[in-house]
């Protein structure tokens, strides 16, 4: 079955089309700002650093209290959006993240910044880990599911490119205060807008999944995953006494967390989810393709600043042709490759470009030509993405029960955002050791440094190529959306 259908919820035929768009569009509008918030911020660090004094090693709190919060409240409040109402939860998250980003604006020490981050992060978790459910709810249709799920997927993985041109603007033209501020207009609009055009669903109750002890164990093992992948994995190293301590505590939280769901009585993520062979492979695939994807645009922005040169408005202008080639092909022409060739094959496909496109950016010099070395490579990850993104959303929630459909949103988010934080970890430590080695044995600091991101684009086309190899052997090739709406109109005809 290619859409789902929430007969919990307000039916999407209780809406009119034009409705259902625009509710598309405000689901939209709230995940923009989400992922907006990411990029924008690590555009405005610097500023942040020199205006509240943080040290080198403490102003990544302002990132990492944003990505424990929200990489590890996702799975759960995916399945919140089932038991309460999803709009309600995600009307829930914009408030509790637009408040929080006034906060963040108004900081004046290092630790109202943090904690006001890490609320930002649960915001944000709240608001995003039920979108996707509510899409394939609005649009059950499969050639409408498609186009939709190709808008979303857009905002999803081209936002961010946006958030480092907006970012350079607003920290260059007023102060990184107002990277926060101006999530206020945009959020209070959004909350309100949501309760206007998205119909009110139901949800199953509390009494149907209050799974409190599973839910502290698989919040714990996020929370502490993540932390460790940001913090002492990539400070000091994967081997480290501390690394591995705290990797063996996220384990025995996650080996809790799943013998206690396989004996609940309502089990906050019942296991049976993970028999579907797309949904189970789409979020391995999610994991690897996030892991290279993000970790390129970081190491990316790097090559281009510290390297070439370039500035922060530089560097969002730079990455403007992904934004487009990707915009242009997950919203105008995603759907009609999905309902052409069925998710699998342009999949396949987009991930394929990926691994060419972060193969050839290892060939980009130390006096590298943007038009040379790196527009083909941001137009090969436009391309790609803006093909494999989609379609992987609409595998990954394919097969779906109604019920669960906010859980699996929840899950391809948890699966992003720990693949992200991973890819991240992995490939920046991987490219400083390679950095930090080659300048201890002589060579010139810019040299050393492209080497690193080198090494670093090489692997992350591994891991992505790896992400290939389990779209070929383990998806399960369905049937073409086009045969099942010809299908279902057949039925209707007869009927």
């Amino acid at each position: 079955m290619y859409a789902t259908t929430d007969t919990l919820a307000t039916t999407p035929a209780a809406q009119g089309g034009r409705s259902r768009w625009l509710a598309l569009y405000t689901l939209c509008a709230g995940m923009l700002m989400i992922v907006l918030d990411v990029t924008v911020v690590n555009v405005a660090l610097p500023a942040i650093q020199d205006d509240l004094g943080f040290t080198s090693s403490s102003l990544a709190w302002v990132v990492n209290a944003y990505l424990i919060a929200f990489g590890g409240l996702l799975l759960l409040a995916g399945r919140l959006g089932d038991l309460l109402g999803r709009r309600n939860v995600f009307v829930g998250g914009l408030i509790v993240f637009t408040i929080a980003s006034v906060w963040c604006g108004l900081a004046q020490s290092q630790e109202t910044l943090v904690i006001a981050r890490f609320a930002q992060g649960v915001g944000g978790a709240l608001t995003s880990a039920v979108i996707l459910g509510m899409i394939v709810t609005l649009f059950p249709e499969p050639r409408e599911q498609a186009k939709a799920i190709g808008v979303y997927a857009f905002v999803a993985s081209a936002g961010g490119s946006i958030g480092l041109l907006a970012g350079g603007v607003l920290t260059q033209a007023i102060n990184w205060h107002w990277i926060f501020f101006i999530n206020l207009p945009i959020g209070a609009l959004t909350a309100v807008l949501a309760v206007k055009l998205i119909a009110k669903d139901k949800g199953l109750g509390l009494g149907r999944g209050t799974d409190v002890p599973g839910a502290v164990l698989i919040t714990a093992a996020l929370m502490v995953g993540v932390f460790t992948i940001v913090k002492p994995a990539a400070e000091e190293g994967w081997t480290a006494p501390r690394t591995l301590l705290l990797g063996l505590v996220t384990a025995v939280l996650l080996a809790g967390f799943i013998v206690r769901e396989a004996t609940a009585a309502t089990p906050l993520v019942p296991l049976r989810i993970f028999r579907s062979r797309n949904l189970t492979g789409a979020n391995l695939i999610q994991a690897l393709a996030t892991s290279g994807m993000f970790g390129i645009f970081f190491l990316g922005s790097l090559y281009l600043q510290r390297v070439l040169g370039y500035d922060a408005l530089e560097i969002g202008l730079a990455f403007l042709p992904t934004t487009v080639v990707m915009g242009l092909l997950s919203v105008k022409y995603s759907e009609k490759l999905v309902m052409r060739f069925g998710p699998r094959r342009p999949l396949i496909a987009g991930l394929s470009l990926v691994v060419l496109g972060l193969a050839l950016f290892t060939q980009a010099p130390v006096d590298g030509n943007y038009f040379v070395h790196v527009l083909p490579v941001l137009a090969l990850l436009g391309f790609g993405g803006g093909i494999c993104f989609p379609a992987l959303m609409g595998l990954s929630m394919a097969d779906v029960k109604p019920e669960d459909a906010g859980l699996a949103s929840g899950l391809i988010g948890t699966t992003a955002e720990v693949g992200a934080a991973l890819g991240l970890a992995v490939l920046a430590t991987l490219s400083a050791t390679r950095t930090a080695g080659l300048e201890a044995a002589g060579a010139a600091p810019l040299d050393a440094l492209t080497s690193g991101y080198h090494l670093a684009f090489g692997i992350a086309a591994a891991i992505v190529a790896a992400a290939v190899v389990i779209a070929c052997t383990l998806m399960r090739p369905a049937k073409q959306p086009v045969e099942v709406a010809e299908e279902e109109d057949l039925a209707l005809e007869a009927a």
